[in-house]
């Protein structure tokens, strides 16, 4: 049987892991900050008899149970590896971050649908108290971007955080732009139409993160890695045959991972020696992807024709 080589690499670590562990603190302030808006909002709502605010305290009522869902992940994904476990609960994040999309969805149809019932069945919205509550809430939410601004371009869990607090940032502006309609004009419908803007700024974004998340749990290569170049730069090095088996795929956010069978003609392995090669194979990888931890198996010729023989 031919000699093959198993060679794993992982300097790069649980990026996403350690990404959203770093922002913890400033999770739990956002978390703070979401949930007395919520409870202000919901008061001014039902003072105001505004929809918009009222639909907007919803939507900061789902997004304090996301931001509590963030900081758990959080907690999951510092648990170092185990046998059972080998990449942790690095993926605890990734999970969080589909549960926040599933309730983002709720919350956005239920806000389009009471919206629609408002046009049905008009109310008496007090512009000056909805515009009071409106600007309590956007400068809330303006704190709480800033807070996860920086976090969000590198964890897919603080991005569903920093998205559910910027659509409730725009919610706010929404709340108080029909507000002053309602204040100055008294047409009222610019309720329910600020709710069905509020609708629609939470459904596309939540479709982008959902994508992002399904691609990671149904193993998708990672966006900045492209399967046919990363063949073509690995064929390209001396020695090497063919390359088959090769996978490419994500645990969390920042750790993309790679896989591959590498079929070496025997007298260049021979002259160049397993470890070098190896090194080749990772440096082509670690140059031009973005992919630290790599795991290939080096086969001479003909070795893949013995294995598909053993299986069958």
């Amino acid at each position: 049987m031919g000699a093959g080589h198993d060679h794993g690499h992982a300097h790069g670590g649980h990026a996403g892991a350690t990404v959203t562990a770093e922002y913890r603190g400033r999770l739990r302030v956002a978390l703070a900050i979401t949930v007395f808006v919520m409870v202000v909002q919901i008061v001014g709502g039902l003072l105001a008899d505004s929809l918009a605010l009222v639909a907007d305290s919803a939507h900061m009522a789902t997004d304090a149970l996301g931001l509590g869902m963030a900081l758990l992940a959080v907690h999951f994904a510092g648990r170092p590896p185990s046998d059972r476990r080998t990449f942790g609960y690095a993926r605890a994040e990734i999970l969080a971050a589909l549960a926040n999309c599933v309730l983002l969805l709720g919350v956005g149809g239920y806000v389009l649908f009471e919206a629609i019932e408002r046009f049905l069945t008009p109310a008496g919205t007090d512009g000056g108290l909805a515009i009071v509550f409106g600007v309590i809430g956007l400068v809330a939410n303006t704190v709480s971007l800033s807070l996860l601004m920086r976090g969000q371009k590198e964890s897919l869990n603080v991005r569903g955080a920093f998205l559910e607090v910027a659509a409730d940032a725009l919610g706010s502006v929404t709340v108080i732009i029909s507000s002053l309609v309602i204040l100055t004009t008294g047409w009222q419908p610019a309720d329910p139409i600020a709710s069905l803007v509020i609708g629609l700024m939470i459904v596309p974004r939540t479709v982008r993160l959902l994508r992002e998340t399904l691609d990671v749990l149904l193993e998708a290569a990672p966006k900045n890695v492209d399967i046919a170049e990363v063949r073509a730069h690995i064929l390209a090095l001396d020695g090497v045959e063919d390359v088959h088996d090769l996978h490419a795929w994500t645990i969390t956010s920042g750790m993309p991972v790679l896989s591959a069978h590498v079929v070496v003609n025997g007298e260049a392995l021979s002259a160049i020696g397993h470890e070098k090669m190896l090194h080749e194979l990772q440096g082509c990888l670690g140059d031009h992807f973005d992919v630290e931890h790599c795991t290939f198996q080096l086969e001479p010729s003909g070795h893949a024709e013995h294995e598909a023989r053993l299986c069958h």
